[in-house]
């Protein structure tokens, strides 16, 4: 399979909304984009799980190169794992619901559309490609489009929330154009320099050099997974976004940082990712429990569910610091866990405000009574975020703590147990914001005659759910797809060591 169709089919639904006329056109535009989007990615999978099934065990399948600038060595080249394939089918799952819940953006709809569209294109891109010079440019692809759709149909300090994270990420980008640079003039393949990250992964950059890279790298795209102390952008840009772009920014843009941490830093500069690995987990501990207790202080939906972000995407953070096979297997899993929830969580909360026009816990309250979907849907996503078993949230988590118990020495325990010890947290603010804003008696009489979700917005909440329930319920199906690439990366870990 030609995998240039995950790029040209979001394209051309965006180009094609450009002439329509009127909404409900634009909207059956963007929703079949969507759909088509979802269904290539399940052809996608299937297809994948056939080739490997023949015995194909080339690390990465569908691979196609094509030269596109030859004095530097810079192809388009691109290609999948596992690890690349759940995100793939992570975003299209997120894309489609997005869409789902936009249903009502009335305001220059056909460029929100657009730009929503065109967001799935650089994600897509960014987990497809083998050049690192590609890979870049699709991150800063995703970079402009949040800053517009949080700029012109955000909501409260907009201006701020937009230039704040438009300004964090493209230093964070800087970051990485560093860090990409000292790997491609550190390369040798064939007595030239590369970008490629195949060829760079069958290298071994100096120790020396990894040392000095490494950090910019990791840092860079850490940037975009709330690395502490580097995630201040998060609260302001999730609660200022739409919905749909909050559901974006925190169930794909986040996850571009963890997969790039992972498959670039780690994975091309091993070394180095054994040396500052103590540092990483100090950072990483920090950025839960402070997320965890941060989200404590909160009293705006959007707020709570921001700053536990923070708290969760620590956890991928911690499972690729930890270096071992279990603990990375459970950081892949947390970032497509935590791409669903709180994408679903967004749009709940996007679904409440829409109807009683505030976020406030305290404004709030017995709304399973008027809307029993909507609010049965927030119950399910907060317990999936405290870690119930049988949903997602669970499975990610208890497989970084195992991976992370792997590791003996005292310091790496008691970061364990640091990280564990938030769930309790989690569990207090989860069940306090679900017991004043849904159970009991309401809090405002006019809250009575409010509706409840619509069909578009329950077909969003099914589809984000399926994916929940089916990662809690059968999470062999996830870890039979990423183990491979895990352990591709573990094997070049271990050569290092030894």
């Amino acid at each position: 399979m030609n995998l240039s169709y995950l790029l040209l089919l979001p394209l051309l639904t965006a180009l094609a909304l450009l002439p329509a006329k009127g909404l409900p056109q634009l909207r059956g535009i963007a929703l079949a984009g969507a759909a088509l989007q979802l269904l290539l990615s399940l052809l996608l999978l299937y297809l994948y799980v056939q080739e490997r099934g023949t015995g194909n065990e080339n690390t990465f399948l569908f691979e196609n190169s094509v030269t596109w600038y030859a004095p530097l060595q810079i192809n388009f080249h691109t290609g999948i794992d596992g690890i690349s394939l759940v995100m793939i089918l992570l975003t299209a799952f997120v894309v489609l619901a997005g869409v789902l819940v936009s249903w009502q953006v009335e305001r220059m709809s056909k460029e929100f559309f657009f730009l929503l569209l065109f967001l799935s294109m650089g994600a897509y891109g960014f987990f497809i490609s083998l050049d690192l010079f590609t890979l870049f440019f699709f991150l800063e692809v995703a970079v402009i489009p949040k800053f517009l759709l949080i700029g012109i149909w955000g909501s409260g300090k907009k201006e701020y929330s937009a230039m704040k994270l438009a300004l964090l990420l493209m230093a964070g980008s800087a970051l990485v154009l560093v860090g990409l640079a000292g790997l491609y003039f550190n390369s040798n393949v064939n007595g030239a320099h590369s970008f490629d990250l195949v060829q760079l992964a069958n290298g071994a950059m100096a120790p020396e050099a990894q040392r000095f890279f490494f950090p910019f790298a990791f840092i860079g795209f850490g940037v975009f997974t709330a690395l502490f102390p580097f995630h201040t952008w998060v609260p302001d840009g999730h609660s200022s976004a739409p919905t749909a772009a909050s559901m974006f920014l925190a169930g794909i843009s986040m996850k571009l940082g963890g997969y790039g941490c992972l498959r670039v830093a780690t994975w091309l500069m091993p070394q180095a990712a054994q040396e500052y690995d103590t540092i990483i987990i100090v950072l990483a501990s920090i950025g839960i429990l402070y997320g965890a207790f941060a989200t404590m202080m909160q009293t705006d939906l959007k707020y709570i569910n921001a700053y536990s972000s923070v708290s969760h995407t620590g956890f991928v953070i911690l499972g690729i610091a930890m270096l071992t096979r279990t603990a990375i297997n459970g950081a892949v899993l947390q970032m497509v866990s935590h791409g669903l929830m709180t994408a679903l969580f967004f749009a709940v909360i996007g679904m409440i405000y829409e109807r009683t026009h505030t976020r406030q816990v305290a404004q709030l309250g017995g709304l399973l009574k008027v809307m029993p979907f909507i609010a049965s849907a927030f119950v399910i996503v907060g317990l999936c975020s405290l870690g119930l078993p049988g949903l997602s949230g669970f499975v990610a988590e208890m497989t970084i703590f195992v991976g992370s118990w792997e590791k003996a020495d005292a310091f790496y325990r008691v970061a364990t147990l640091a990280a564990a010890a938030s769930i309790v947290v989690t569990a207090v603010y989860i069940l306090r914001a679900t017991g004043k804003a849904i159970m009991g008696p309401l809090a405002n009489d006019a809250h009575a005659l409010l509706t409840d979700a619509r069909w578009n917005e329950r077909l969003a909440v099914v589809v984000l759910m399926a994916g929940i329930l089916l990662m809690g319920l059968a999470p062999f199906l996830f870890t039979g797809l990423i183990d491979p690439g895990t352990q591709e990366i573990m094997e070049k870990i271990v050569r290092i060591t030894r």
